[in-house]
Formats: structure tokens, C-alpha cells, sequence
């Protein structure tokens, strides 16, 4: 993937990492220039700036890792697409400046200062990986303060690590370098409602108008060979936040057979995440995920997973009896 070099300027101290990896800029970095003791920003990749950006504009890349992948790709495609530019999947200066118009000037990179409530938790620090296992356990809270940042910001916990080679992230007071995404622009549903798409071969979930117009994408991870995708027209029955998880061993093909059913307690590390849509398929919804960083790129068990974040704001948009084409 192609990418253009782009100047962006954030006052904050960047890290001798970050500064070794500006060199890169024959690999398609961003160079800073350094001015005394301190400098403009933070080396920023251009894949980490595209994908700050998309995520503001309401067409996420899912979890932002800082590198180019199918699903920062996808997300270009599905921007470009939306806003009539050509569908090239790769940045150029007439799509930089289509999302500044879409998501804002803000640098995408900022300032956070952790709070004593988001060091106080709580936190599961040890989740057992069975699922029988897990119902045992009083919650499926974050492992840690740097899993819950993670999210709060759509972030790779090893890219917080790496914009912040000297935090602990253990803390409060600490003061992080982190992804500017907490503008995403909300959507305000046209009269008619919207419908909600989900593309098996992209994997990708739209949001879109009676005229067909995406208002809001993200990457999904949508059945397999053994759970495929339900292809059809249903329709959303409700939502349920922090939801429990009813595990059942019969509907897993990959289930242990000696295991018996079991109810998970919620959590952002439930099976399900933070949030269920429920659909009119039975035993099908459209949900959220304990492993942002797997979405787009794994199988699962025939429902439509996001990120929790992606998840929630799909959440926001639908209403019992809006559409849901599989496809």
C-alpha cells in the first residue's frame, strides 16, 4: 500500500523510539524535525494518522495498531466510496483533506492525564481461557488499567507502550500520548431509519440510508465453515448492555462434549463484549468482542463481531424492527 508523507504537529515530547523509527521515512514515515529539548509531535506513521482519522469520520479501521492491513484498507475503500472520490484503498491528498472536512482538524494525536477512577478499576487480572471456567469467576472486567486505556482510545495496548515508552500505566497522574478518537461524529438516523449491511466478503458492517448511502462502517469478524454467516434479511429484536453470556456446548461445534451450560458473568471480556443486538435469527446477534485485535481477520461462531466500541455505537443508531441484511 501506497502512502503519502504528511507533516502533522502535536505539542508533546517525542520518545527516542518514536524518533529512531522517523528514519524509516523511505518505508513511507512521517519525519519530525527536532528543535532543542522538545518538538512538534511524536513520529505519527501515516497508517496510524489515517487510521485516527477514520475512526472520527464514523469509518473505523477496528483496533488501531499504527500499521497498514486489510482493515485500514477496507475503511479507505468504504470512505473513498461514501464521499464520491476513487475507491483506490490507498491515501491521497484529496481523501487527507476530505476526512480534516469529515473528522476535524484536531491532530491525531493528544494529551491524557489517568484518573484515579480509571486506576481504581476493577480489574480481572487472571481470566481462565475456559469458558466453563470463566462463569466461576464475580466479573470479566479489564485485565489491567493498560487494557482498559486500550480501549477507551480503539488502541493496541503495544501501541500505547510505544507512544509512551516511559509510563507505567499503573497510576494516576501519569500522562499519556494517545490517539485523539473520542470526536466520532454521531449519527443522526434520516427519517426512514437505517439499515444495517453486513458484507461477508469485506467483512464489513455498514450502517446506510434508503438511498443506500453508508453513514457509518466497521470491520466485523462473521462466521466460518462450520457456523456460516445466516445470508437473508432479519430484523433487530433488542439490545442488552454488559450482557451475560449463556453458554451452551451444544451450539459450539468445537465444544467440548463433557462440558456442561454455563452463565458468564458480564464484562468487557465476556464472550459477547459489552453489548448484544439481538436479531430475529434465533441464537444470532450482532455484539461486541474480548479480542479487538482479531476482528476482520479470524472466524467465529456465525454471529457478527466488532470491537465493544464499534459495537456500542451501532448500538446508539438501531431500534427494535430495523433491518439487518446478511449478505
Amino acid at each position: 500500500m501506497r502512502w503519502m508523507k504528511l507533516v502533522l504537529v502535536l505539542p508533546v515530547l517525542v520518545s527516542p523510539q518514536l524518533r529512531a523509527h522517523s528514519q524509516e521515512n523511505a518505508a513511507g514515515r512521517v519525519t519530525q524535525e527536532q528543535s532543542g529539548g522538545d518538538v512538534a509531535a511524536p513520529v505519527l506513521s501515516e497508517a496510524l494518522a489515517a487510521q485516527v482519522m477514520l475512526d472520527r469520520a464514523g469509518f473505523s479501521p477496528g483496533e488501531i495498531d499504527g500499521e497498514p492491513g486489510s482493515n485500514l484498507k477496507r475503511a479507505l475503500v468504504a470512505f473513498q466510496a461514501s464521499h464520491s472520490l476513487p475507491p483506490t484503498g490507498t491515501m491521497d491528498q484529496g481523501t487527507w483533506q476530505r476526512l480534516q472536512q469529515e473528522a476535524g482538524s484536531q491532530p491525531p494525536l493528544t494529551r491524557y492525564t489517568i484518573t484515579s477512577d480509571d486506576a481504581a478499576g476493577p480489574f480481572t487480572p487472571d481470566i481462565p481461557a475456559d469458558l466453563v471456567e470463566q462463569s466461576k469467576v464475580a466479573a470479566l472486567d479489564y485485565r489491567s488499567l493498560l487494557e482498559s486505556l486500550g480501549e477507551r482510545f480503539h488502541t493496541n495496548p503495544a501501541l500505547l507502550k510505544t507512544l509512551n515508552p516511559s509510563a507505567t500505566f499503573t497510576k494516576a497522574g501519569e500522562s499519556l500520548t494517545v490517539p485523539a478518537v473520542s470526536s466520532l461524529k454521531s449519527i443522526s438516523p434520516p427519517s426512514g431509519g437505517v439499515t444495517v449491511v453486513v458484507t461477508k466478503a469485506t467483512s464489513s458492517l455498514t450502517l446506510e440510508d434508503a438511498d443506500h448511502h453508508v453513514l457509518f462502517h466497521a470491520p466485523v469478524t462473521t462466521g466460518s465453515q462450520h457456523d456460516p454467516l445466516p445470508l437473508g434479511q432479519w430484523k433487530v429484536n433488542g439490545v442488552q448492555q454488559d450482557p451475560q453470556f449463556h453458554y451452551n456446548p451444544a451450539l459450539f461445534w468445537d465444544a467440548n462434549p463433557a462440558n456442561s451450560k454455563a452463565l458468564l458473568p458480564p464484562g468487557p471480556n465476556n464472550p459477547v463484549g459489552t453489548v448484544w443486538i439481538d436479531l430475529s435469527k434465533e441464537h444470532y446477534g450482532i455484539h461486541g468482542t474480548p479480542e479487538p485485535s482479531k476482528i476482520g481477520h479470524v472466524e467465529s461462531h456465525g454471529c457478527v463481531r466488532l470491537t465493544n466500541w464499534d459495537a456500542e455505537y451501532v448500538a446508539t443508531v438501531v431500534k427494535p424492527g430495523t433491518r439487518v441484511i446478511f449478505e
